[in-house]
């Protein structure tokens, strides 16, 4: 077993599933169990290690290789811990037909395998750079408000490039779409369910703004296209509203999730759909529902340090994706960012979920190569 896929099977064995999506004290919550073994592992290679606390009981793992000479340049990979739910038989990892098996395997322990065996691997090697920095930052809360990446931002941290872990097939991303949740609410009148023309339904206004998001504005975002995202797009994905059937309701949520492109905002979008719904004589109140922004990424393919991580490995053209990631969170924070690792995100989230080995090895090989070509 190569030990990029004993480091990767080690992970997928320690469960670190986010804690907004367990009840309390659940025994898989958090990721402080692979926060430990990911700093004993880093601090066996030599690496200098840290703990940033970022929530009770939940820290990132900082691991530094430091360069021979004078600082010039810093470099910082950034894969997040912490995985979406599973069952317990979801933490045993299983090799089949060249592919590991387990939660958390392609989103994202593959690429936190595969960058950490890099940093550890040029530790001990003679091209270890001169003059770079490089800096492993494992995260929490990426699954749930990217606790972890805001966290090290807001400690004024600084780095020249920022290479976030996350399934891309060894693509380097340039680019990807904002998340967007937004809350409308229309009011009505109650009454008797059999004296209706007594009240005013916010059920049925709701379900006509419904109509509207899903049709005239959906259609509306599909002429909005960004060179390497393609449209913006919105999904009505929560509705709620009435108490019981003899009662007319006087109140209805729904929640939308709005996919952002490169120049949009949360204030120009609440300001567009306001103004086509009130075209449709329609109003609602509109709010958010995400409890920190979540902005599109869109990273200059021409910086020098984007560039030699292109023909590092070997790619012509930028990618974009349509989820949003921690990428975002480092470029608001004036950190040039791209997004790469091993795995599909088809694969992510999934009941079986997967990564291929030699992909993740190939990762591991292509950050040797870059920092090998650093000074």
């Amino acid at each position: 077993m190569l030990p990029t896929e004993k480091l990767l099977a080690e992970l997928i064995a320690l469960p670190s599933v986010n804690p907004a999506f367990l009840p309390p004290r659940h025994p898989h919550a958090g990721e402080q169990r692979v926060a430990d073994f990911l700093a004993a592992t880093a601090a066996r290679a030599g690496l200098d290690v840290e703990f940033q606390k970022v929530l009770p009981g939940r820290s990132n793992v900082i691991a530094r290789l430091s360069p021979r000479g004078k600082i010039s340049r810093r470099i910082l990979l950034a894969p997040h811990m912490d995985t979406v739910g599973a069952d317990g038989t979801k933490f045993i990892p299983q090799r089949k037909n060249g592919r590991l098996y387990g939660r958390g395997a392609c989103d994202t322990k593959g690429s936190v395998a595969a960058m950490l065996a890099a940093l550890c691997e040029l530790a001990k090697s003679k091209s270890r750079p001169q003059e770079t920095e490089i800096i492993f930052a494992g995260l929490i809360d990426e699954e749930n408000v990217q606790a972890g990446s805001r966290a090290l931002v807001q400690s004024k941290f600084k780095a020249d490039l920022a290479i976030v872990g996350e399934p891309t097939k060894l693509q380097v991303v340039t680019a990807h779409k904002g998340s967007l949740w937004l809350q409308l609410e229309t009011r009505g009148k109650s009454a008797h369910g059999a004296t209706p023309h007594l009240g005013k339904n916010a059920v049925h206004e709701m379900a006509r703004i419904v109509d509207v998001l899903e049709t005239d504005y959906a259609a509306q975002l599909r002429q909005r296209k960004h060179k390497l995202l393609g449209p913006a797009t919105v999904n009505v994905g929560k509705i709620s509203g009435g108490s019981q059937p003899n009662i007319v309701p006087d109140a209805c949520v729904i929640e939308i999730d709005r996919r952002t492109i490169p120049g949009e905002t949360e204030g120009s979008v609440r300001r567009e759909i306001a103004a086509l719904l009130a075209a449709k004589e329609l109003s609602a109140k509109i709010s958010s529902a995400k409890l920190a922004p979540a902005q599109p990424l869109e990273t200059d393919v021409k910086l020098p340090l984007v560039q030699q991580f292109f023909r590092a490995v070997k790619q012509s053209r930028p990618v974009g994706v349509d989820y949003f990631c921690d990428a975002s969170v480092f470029s608001a924070a004036g950190i040039p960012s791209v997004v790469f690792g091993p795995g599909d995100i088809a694969q992510a989230h999934t009941a079986d979920e997967w990564i291929s080995l030699a992909e993740v090895e190939r990762a591991k090989d292509l950050l040797v190569r870059f920092f090998a070509s650093l000074p």
